[in-house]
């Protein structure tokens, strides 16, 4: 709260109006007018952050702390020389704001359309709520507020877990979407029936949007079932062509991003009833590697089915998704398959992968005889 507003909740606690006269308390008139006194009270809104929404009706981003800021070197130091050194240097650093981390940007970017929508719907908490979900300890809390505050983020739920996996109080905090940089966690969040995905760095920074939000999203295995990729893995391009045709008109099952893309639509449609269609800062694009006329009408037909909207729809027949994803330049990219995670990483793009379906099994079209190593 800043100095204005403690001046003022001083001057309405003590200073009261009777007749269009301003009476202080103590001055022997009994009659005063606390109603007035209330009211400005209850006007006192922070000039710094939005109000946080009532939970119920929020859409809620969990984000760890390793995806909101950098805390490479804050690791290294946890996996090199252990816990409490590692607490013990957050303290002694507390007041040093951390450096911005994948996320960043996408959270920014959910604040602004926070902001246009509550100027839209002053009284509605249909807006984001994002939450940090970490396991780091308590200790360190300090220092991730102080980080919170530098930048000026509306975040002001946490959950902090000491070393614990915190996936178990996702669906009590209702969450819409996990991001992580533990892939483990992301995988038991998906097997929960959370849509989540692990972030990773890009190769380079691209200047993004800070008036719109921009979120793309792969086809099979992301926001459908990856029954088709199945059929491709086992059968080839020719017979998942043939099967595509001829199953055009029976929609996908459902994959783990589709609530989320539910959600986009959802708030999205608030700005069309206002109107704002052609001024929304929302804009979801769906980047497949299918191609359009031999297996792009099911998918299409599928979101149709589904009464969801797609802004941007990019078929790309094979083609490397990366010199794509860098011309959109959106705030968070998701794809089952790490060889596009890549892709996308090397041009530019902030990317995230979605650990489902038989493409894990896969990379570059090749079955994967060994686990990759942890890094």
């Amino acid at each position: 709260m800043n100095e204005d507003n403690i001046k003022t909740m001083e001057k309405a606690s003590s200073v009261v109006t009777q007749n269009g006269q301003q009476i202080k308390e103590g001055s022997g008139n009994t009659e005063i007018n606390w109603e007035a006194a209330k009211e400005q009270f209850e006007n006192l809104t922070s000039n710094k952050k939005l109000r946080t929404p009532k939970s119920q009706f929020a859409i809620t981003i969990a984000v760890s702390s390793r995806c909101l800021f950098n805390m490479v070197e804050e690791r290294k130091i946890y996996e090199e020389q252990g816990v409490e050194s590692y607490v013990k240097y957050q303290q002694e650093h507390e007041n040093e704001p951390l450096k911005k981390g994948p996320a960043f940007p996408f959270v920014k970017a959910l604040e602004t359309v926070n902001m246009r929508l509550r100027d839209l719907y002053p009284d509605s908490d249909e807006i984001f709520d994002i939450v940090l979900m970490t396991n780091n300890h308590a200790q360190v809390g300090v220092r991730l507020i102080n980080s919170i505050n530098h930048y000026d983020l509306a975040i002001e739920r946490f959950c902090m877990t000491g070393g614990k996996s915190p996936v178990g109080y996702l669906k009590a905090y209702l969450t819409n979407l996990y991001l992580s940089a533990d892939s483990d966690k992301v995988g038991e969040a998906i097997e929960a029936g959370i849509a989540a995905a692990t972030m990773f760095h890009s190769e380079k920074d691209l200047e993004l949007s800070d008036q719109e939000l921009k979120v793309a999203f792969d086809g099979d295995a992301v926001l459908f079932s990856d029954e088709s990729e199945k059929i491709v893995k086992a059968h080839g391009l020719d017979t998942f062509f043939e099967h595509e045709k001829k199953h055009e008109n029976n929609p996908l099952a459902k994959g783990p991003l589709k609530g989320f893309l539910e959600v986009l639509g959802k708030l999205q449609r608030k700005f069309h009833a206002k109107n704002l269609r052609l001024d929304c800062p929302i804009r979801t694009y769906l980047v497949t590697a299918r191609s359009a006329a031999s297996s792009g009408a099911r998918v299409l037909k599928t979101l149709r089915s589904w009464g969801l909207e797609i802004d941007e729809a990019l078929f790309l027949a094979g083609a490397p998704k990366g010199p794509l994803l860098e011309k959109i330049r959106p705030h968070i990219f998701f794809d089952d398959q790490m060889f596009h995670i890549k892709g996308a990483q090397e041009m530019g793009t902030i990317a995230a992968h979605v650990p489902y379906g038989i493409g894990q099994k896969y990379y570059k079209g090749s079955p994967i005889t060994e686990l990759p190593k942890k890094s």
